[in-house]
């Protein structure tokens, strides 16, 4: 598996291998002590996910930004394996040298890639594809009390979401009434 180290230091996207032949393909998904050497490797504690999560969107969706604050912060290793997704990490980490910077990645079907985003961080995706499936591990359960979000048109954030050609963003109403950060307190963050 090949990791490739991102901007903002903590998330890491991973590439496996792929096995192909003409019949198609194979890959090993998922290892629990792989992984946790890899994160070893790059100075982050070892993890245990305790949940996968199951999404599928129209193309134009956008989800998010979501996280979650003690006692329930999750991790997410996030992997697109319908279509295409434009992902997005916020920094929240408030002692972090890029608090509320970003990164993005594209993950797909194609790429196989998975996207580590530890605690910490905000978590969205639009989808960039019809029929879009992304599949995600979580480092905790989903706690309601712990549950937060940020708009993801913030201007503070700045995100530069993918323009998709004659596609209307589709958008929750929840996520559209989210917060922007100037309206965040301290405790909003980590």
């Amino acid at each position: 598996m090949k990791v490739d180290i991102q901007a903002i230091e903590g998330p890491l996207l991973f590439r496996p291998q792929l096995i192909k032949d003409s019949r198609g393909f194979f890959y090993e998904s998922w290892n629990q002590a792989l992984f946790n050497k890899l994160l070893e490797s790059h100075k982050q504690p070892p993890v245990t996910f305790v949940q996968d999560n199951h999404s599928k969107s129209n193309k134009g969706v956008l989800r998010g930004l979501h996280y979650q604050l003690e006692p329930n912060p999750q991790g997410k290793l996030v992997r697109c394996i319908s279509g295409k997704i434009f992902d997005v990490a916020v920094d929240l980490r408030k002692d972090s040298k890029n608090f509320m910077r970003w990164i993005s990645v594209i993950l797909s079907s194609n790429n196989n890639a998975q996207l580590w985003i530890p605690k910490g961080f905000a978590h969205g995706f639009v989808a960039m594809s019809e029929n879009v499936e992304v599949l995600y591990k979580v480092t905790h359960y989903w706690n309601k009390q712990a549950e937060r979000s940020i708009n993801c048109s913030d201007n503070q954030l700045n995100i530069n979401w993918p323009i998709l050609e004659n596609i209307e963003r589709s958008i929750s109403k929840k996520d559209s009434e989210a917060p922007m950060i100037a309206d965040l307190s301290s405790k909003d963050f980590f």
